[in-house]
């Protein structure tokens, strides 16, 4: 298996297809295998690159994440680019993938072409999302369906995964509080966010969660797009997978 190196741990990437590349980022408690399902779409006109964050799926594990995990992994992001020399490069990023997405456009502009942010809250941590945080993984251990994707996701020791993440999200929520070193005003790459209407983390808390916080957004970056999905669920590029191919793909063609 292909691995890159960043601060002396092993990462795990691969490549598939040809093409102009497109690198996959995946959410919280997720790797690379969330995309195995949809990477199909992409395969036929770009070379689809996947990456696990260190401490996520094949890539080397850590004793605990870092509280500012999200810009730590787009800097593992721009470490790779560098070593393979990619420039000029398309980015989609699901749930925390969009942050850490985000976060390598405002970092290292001179890599990037386009992003597709999907499914994510904005800026900052939501607060009604990060409160329960703790509960909510401690019953997701004993789910079905969660233990079948977690395990999915990283064989033996998911756990520790999942606790080393809800650790990384408290502790970013009380001594950091925002996604971003930069403002979004410095961010130059062409941008759609997106995200479904049904989202089940965001729409009990508003119907109109993300076009008001993508709108927000949008006005400070001063360009961009969004689209919204009428229904699925979270993250909407797994739930409207092959919509969101067919959106993906008009938006990195323009």
């Amino acid at each position: 298996m292909p691995f890159f190196n960043y601060k002396n741990k092993k990462v795990y990437y691969e490549e598939i297809g040809t093409g102009k590349p497109v690198l996959l980022l995946h959410g919280n408690t997720a790797s690379s295998n969330m995309f195995l399902d949809v990477i199909e779409s992409y395969t036929l006109n770009y070379k689809v690159i996947l990456i696990d964050f260190l401490g996520h799926g094949k890539s080397d594990r850590l004793e605990e994440f870092p509280v500012d995990l999200w810009f730590d992994e787009a800097q593992q992001v721009i470490s790779f680019l560098k070593e393979k020399k990619y420039n000029n490069v398309n980015l989609i990023g699901s749930s925390g993938g969009a942050l850490v997405a985000i976060n390598v456009a405002l970092e290292a502009p001179e890599l990037v072409d386009k992003v597709i942010a999907d499914s994510f809250e904005g800026e900052n941590p939501l607060k009604e999302f990060t409160k329960n945080i703790i509960k909510g993984r401690q019953l997701s251990k004993y789910d079905e369906n969660a233990k079948m994707f977690y395990n999915y996701m990283h064989g033996d020791g998911w756990e520790n995964v999942v606790d080393n993440d809800t650790k990384s999200i408290v502790e970013h929520d009380r001594t950091i509080g925002k996604f971003f070193h930069k403002p979004l005003e410095t961010l130059k790459p062409q941008i759609l966010l997106t995200g479904s209407k049904e989202d089940e983390f965001v729409c009990s808390i508003n119907p109109n969660y993300f076009q008001d916080i993508y709108g927000d957004m949008l006005r400070k970056i001063g360009h961009g797009e969004i689209y919204l999905f009428e229904s699925g669920g979270h993250p909407a590029m797994i739930s409207n997978k092959n919509e969101f191919a067919q959106l993906s793909k008009r938006f990195f063609e323009k």
